[in-house]
């Protein structure tokens, strides 16, 4: 028998699929050149996410047409942070450090990352990738839940920062959230910062 917490959750769900295909929906309308143009647009704002030097960061590896994090990733690395890429094992995401010169590989649904001889590290700054976000720096992924559960575990271990990045006409008027969901420090868009409690 379904009970009223039940029929909410399913409600939930079926908002969230509507808000991830609007804001899918809104990136797919920007044409490659302004995707370029965007993704660099944000390291004009890498100063303002306030990422000391010696910080790891965690970036990611732009799949389909996502916003492109490596120029800005590559700005943090420049101001003295430390980088690493996410690896998908089984339902969890590894991170691995990234170097300069080294090889990259496979990493799961597009990505690239490096291999399993570079060393698993615990990211204290995580830019995530997103399908959605509202002006609360809640967020839609992909709906299979690996950055939740990510930034919960990385939590137990550092003073995490976790940023979202993505294209400002991504931005949806509200993302419907559950208990587990965990609202972002801030949204990194090619507009600007946008600050959690702002």
């Amino acid at each position: 028998m379904l009970t009223s917490q039940d029929t909410e959750n399913a409600d939930c769900k079926l908002a969230k699929r509507d808000v991830r295909k609007a804001g899918l929906a809104a990136r797919a309308t920007l044409s490659p050149v302004e995707r370029v143009e965007r993704s660099l647009d944000l390291v004009g704002y890498a100063g303002e996410l306030g990422v000391e030097p010696g910080s790891i960061v965690a970036g990611f590896w732009p799949i389909r047409d996502e916003v492109d994090p490596r120029p800005l990733m590559d700005a943090l690395a420049k101001t003295g942070c430390s980088l690493c890429l996410p690896v998908v094992i089984g339902d969890d995401l590894e991170f691995r450090r990234l170097d300069q010169d080294g090889a990259l590989e496979p990493a799961g649904f597009g990505s690239m990352a490096p291999g399993p001889e570079a060393e698993v590290v615990h990211p204290n700054v995580v830019l995530v990738p997103l399908s959605a976000f509202d002006q609360d720096c809640n967020r839609i992924g992909y709906g299979k839940g690996f950055y939740d559960r990510a930034l919960s575990e990385l939590e137990k271990l550092t003073n995490l920062i976790a940023i979202g990045v993505a294209f400002a006409v991504q931005e949806v008027e509200e993302v419907p959230m559950e208990p587990h969901d965990r609202q972002l420090d801030g949204i990194l868009t090619d507009h600007g910062l946008l600050r959690a409690g702002d």
